[in-house]
């Protein structure tokens, strides 16, 4: 399966219960936040909640609630219990609306026996008796007994009220009660916007202190994982994994977790408060309830396959690009401009296309519940709007039943938005549960060997490597370095030289055989304290971002910047370091780009020497350098090696001639063991090599005096001369 398919696969899991109590574990410890989010998002919902009742009862109970019957008493027989902004001081007389009354007197007044204030005509008249909701047209007319009100045949002794003093009495309480609801919804926003203040704030420290600690803990493992690891997988996809897959489980802690119960309450008390309120209207409202759920169910099956084909997309997007970027002078010393071009286009259209078809699913659904919501609008306002017309319903009611049946389509549209980021919150956490999963292979044993410097004495015994399964790279290896000695590993490329070296380190565990060192099996000792004590120079140096100063101490506190200044003197790196124009402070680029080879060799041996190792390990060390440097690195490399078991890895071989052994690999096999001179006194693969590369010299090579110069003879390195000199020793073995 390859790596696409393999996103498509874990796309498609859109819960699993598993994934979800290992992502509650990281949140568990931040329990007591979320409750105190949940609550106080469900205060956010009530306050949401009670705003168009707010106003509905300003209109409905204030604004339009003139009307209401009202009884009418003598100033001394005021029934006890009623508060004095309760009462109306009208003409000598007490009046007080019905739903002001205690309990105990509300129900002992018969309509006839009521009052009851109307505007007829833009005239504000008190008529005698109390008029049914549902009554016919009201006229004004004279009779002998003065002015009535005629409704439904029915005459009620009427009376103007004239001036704007005496119908401000009338309206006195509803002028401030109105007030009052303007400050409570004034204050309920203001709570809203501090809540929202305080639960943002609140949700989003916890959720970005989860992530970090996801990170932290997802670097960690990847930094003790073994090197074939990395052999197999793309740093692009690494990267992504620490970046854009915790940013993805960010947002559902922060969003999904939270957020879904305020969704879940907000239709739970919406759909509560209109039946509270008429259930008839609230019936009516969710008539549509059943095409949300039938579009609903087809969006989340659509929207899952276009999420899918647009994540599987964005990872072909990225790795083209990662690809590319990372190669591109190679792209460009082989003018693959074009063609290569033409592959991005390629996967550029793709991801595209896989854009364009989650937006059409998105450019359908929400058109299609908007839709849906305005057909439920127009329910409520063509059965409402007939009620206030027949005067069976008050404005307000249907105020409020659109106000909440508005309402009531957001956290639907909420949740779907939740499905997606629950899913991509899915694949996400797959991918990183997948990688915090993997299995390191270099470990430390349970029981380790303590040891804090090394003597240096290297044996293998037996070993057997291979990279992939059987596919051996070593083969039955077996040979002695003794401390303080300088041995050479000579081979055409691929034999298994470097190999050697990454054993050593550890960078890779054997398959077959025994690695000692210091008669101690290597996987005996923790890992950490091997490495501390071997120390190598690459062909290839890798520096990183920072300056030159962190490039020689590598985060190792215990290295003074005095001994940096020294081992730079030492390996003669001081020479240009000293004309940079911040010195030790010179800022250092990604890959150290601003610097020549031969300058970041010599941080290189630098680096090797301030960690004072017992091993040194050359790895085709200068094979890259110009003339002048490897001059300076010749003088250093007595100092660099005294006192150290030196492994040498090289092609040039009259750089190695004065090794204490050099041990020829074929194959991964060793072929033969000796000094410089007993190899050629062999005549065997040794000298043939020897041959092809001073093959057009009469003599070879003039012999270093031993004395002066077998530190640096030993410690230079290059490569063989040609890839066909390799392939002849091949045939020639």
């Amino acid at each position: 399966m390859n790596g696409y398919e393999e996103e498509e696969q874990i796309i498609g899991k859109v819960y699993d219960s598993q994934l979800i109590r290992r992502l509650m574990s990281y949140a568990a410890p931040y329990r007591k936040t979320f409750v105190l989010g949940i609550i106080v998002i469900m205060i956010i919902a009530g306050t949401d909640l009670v705003r168009p009742y707010l106003i509905k009862t300003a209109m409905d109970d204030y604004i339009s609630g003139y009307d209401a019957p009202m009884a009418r008493y003598e100033p001394e027989a005021v029934p006890a219990g009623i508060r004095d902004n309760r009462m109306i001081h009208y003409n000598g007389h007490v009046y007080v609306r019905i739903k002001d009354l205690p309990s105990n007197h509300a129900d002992e007044y018969e309509p006839e026996a009521l009052f009851q204030l109307l505007n007829i005509s833009d005239q504000y008249v008190l008529i005698s008796g109390a008029l049914p909701p549902d009554h016919g047209p009201a006229q004004l007319a004279t009779t002998d007994s003065g002015l009535v009100l005629i409704v439904d045949e029915v005459e009620h002794p009427a009376q103007i009220i004239e001036g704007h003093e005496n119908i401000g009495i009338f309206r006195e309480q509803d002028l401030a009660a109105v007030s009052r609801l303007a400050i409570i919804l004034l204050l309920v926003g203001a709570l809203a916007f501090v809540l929202n203040y305080g639960q943002t704030v609140l949700l989003q420290r916890a959720g970005q202190r989860i992530i970090y600690e996801i990170r932290e803990e997802v670097f960690t493992h990847l930094q003790h994982m073994d090197v074939a690891f990395f052999d197999t997988n793309p740093v692009g996809r690494l990267v992504t994994r620490v970046t854009n897959d915790t940013e993805t489980l960010n947002e559902m802690y922060t969003s999904v977790i939270v957020n879904l119960f305020k969704d879940v309450f907000m239709l739970v008390g919406i759909i509560v408060v209109m039946f509270r309120l008429d259930t008839q209207l609230a019936l009516l409202s969710l008539a549509a309830l059943p095409l949300i759920i039938v579009s609903t169910i087809i969006f989340r099956t659509r929207a899952r396959q276009a999420y899918r084909q647009v994540r599987t997309a964005l990872a072909r997007i990225n790795s083209t690009l990662a690809e590319n970027i990372s190669g591109m002078k190679i792209v460009q010393i082989f003018n693959r401009q074009q063609r290569n071009y033409d592959d991005f286009v390629n996967v550029n259209r793709e991801y595209y296309r896989a854009g364009i078809g989650e937006m059409m699913v998105y450019a359908i659904f929400r058109p299609i519940m908007e839709l849906i919501g305005t057909g439920a609008l127009a329910l409520v306002v063509w059965y409402g709007g007939r009620n206030v017309i027949s005067g069976t319903m008050q404005f307000g009611m249907v105020y409020a039943f659109i106000n909440y049946v508005s309402m009531f389509f957001g956290p639907i549209n909420d949740l779907t938005e939740k499905y997606n980021l629950m899913q991509a919150a899915m694949a996400a956490s797959e991918r990183l549960f997948q990688l915090m999963d993997t299995e390191i292979m270099v470990k430390d044993p349970e029981n380790p060997v303590s040891v804090d410097r090394l003597d240096g004495r290297i044996e293998f015994k037996n070993v057997w490597f291979a990279y992939n399964d059987a596919d051996w790279v070593l083969r039955d290896i077996n040979f002695t370095i003794e401390p303080g000695e300088v041995v050479a590993f000579v081979g055409a490329t691929g034999a298994g030289k470097t190999s050697i070296t990454s054993l050593i380190n550890r960078l890779y565990d054997i398959q077959k055989g025994q690695i000692l060192i210091d008669g101690v099996d290597i996987r005996s000792y923790r890992v950490a304290d091997l490495r501390r004590n071997i120390a190598a120079v690459l062909q290839d140096v890798f520096l990183f971002a920072g300056d030159i100063k962190s490039n020689i101490r590598l985060n190792n506190v215990d290295i003074s910047d005095e001994k940096i200044k020294e081992v730079a003197r030492y390996v003669n790196a001081d020479h240009f370091i000293s004309k940079l124009p911040n010195g030790y402070d010179e800022p250092v680029t990604e890959r150290g780009s601003t610097l020549s080879a031969g300058q970041r060799q010599l941080l290189a041996f630098a680096r090797a020497l301030a960690s004072d190792p017992s091993i040194l390990v050359l790895d085709e060390a200068t094979a890259n350098i110009d003339t002048e440097t490897e001059l300076l690195i010749q003088d250093a490399l007595p100092k660099l090696i005294a006192g150290r078991t030196t492994i040498v890895v090289a092609h040039r071989l009259s750089t190695i001639q004065h090794a204490d052994k050099i041990i020829v690999i074929h194959k991964g096999r060793i072929r033969e063991e000796g000094t410089h001179q007993e190899l050629l006194a062999k005549r065997g693969l040794y000298y043939d090599l020897y041959r092809l590369q001073y093959k057009d010299e009469l003599m070879p090579e003039p012999e270093l005096d031993m004395q002066d110069t077998s530190a640096a003879g030993c410690a230079r390195t290059a490569g063989i001369a040609s890839s066909d000199s390799a392939d002849k020793t091949d045939d020639m073995a």
